[in-house]
């Protein structure tokens, strides 16, 4: 998984990129936590989901928001990070102009910062939110919301209490043409300790029945 450095609004971001194994395998855009509380790249939930996608041959991107590791720049208040993930999802599609699906993941704050580039990409065909902190931030712009997707909460997160993430759930499904699969998991805390192996499996299954393209 070679390091790159990405052109970012505000300078270098520092990724890790996987290449797929076919010209036209979809891509994938891993976002991480919050920046102001240890999130980053190498965050273990983080690092399963791009080993997920990587173990399906998908070409995946993790970066570093601006001020985390070496990605220049300084912490935004989520405008900023916004469009970092824009810029790296540019250059992941630069990368792979014949990708036949697009995907964006994100964990807790990074899902949040996901949903946000879903309703600014049309071409993003799916997504997987991890603990979206439906609580903390505002998730009223996805009206609509213009994918399916996987949402994956924990029923003992103390963080993000799951009924926050239930209420926004059932706001979401009542959008015509929209699936959200939401899945509570039983005995999982907000940063799925010595549970790691949930994401992947839970992540694993909703591919299987989505299979890219």
């Amino acid at each position: 998984m070679p390091e790159v450095i990405i052109n970012g609004p505000e300078g270098r971001l520092q990724g890790r990129y996987q290449p797929g194994k076919v010209p036209d395998a979809p891509i994938a855009l891993i976002l991480h936590p919050h920046p102001q509380h240890g999130g980053t790249m190498n965050n273990k939930v983080v690092y399963t989901a791009y080993q997920t996608f990587t173990k399906r041959d998908y070409g995946v991107l993790r970066f570093n928001f601006r001020g985390v590791g070496r990605s220049l720049g300084t912490y935004d208040r989520g405008e900023g990070e916004l469009s970092d993930a824009a810029a790296a999802l540019d250059w992941l599609q630069a990368t792979n102009p014949n990708a036949k699906a697009c995907w964006v993941t994100g964990f807790s704050f990074g899902a949040w910062i996901g949903m946000q580039l879903l309703m600014r990409r049309p071409e993003i065909s799916g997504f997987i939110s991890i603990s979206p902190p439906a609580n903390l931030y505002d998730f009223s712009f996805l009206a609509p919301c213009p994918a399916s997707g996987l949402i994956l909460h924990g029923d003992q997160d103390t963080v993000v209490p799951h009924d926050s993430v239930g209420t926004l759930v059932e706001k979401l499904a009542k959008q015509k043409g929209i699936k959200i699969d939401y899945r509570l998991q039983p005995g999982i805390d907000h940063f799925y300790q010595d549970r790691l192996d949930v994401i992947e499996e839970n992540m694993t299954n909703y591919l299987d029945d989505h299979p890219a393209g």
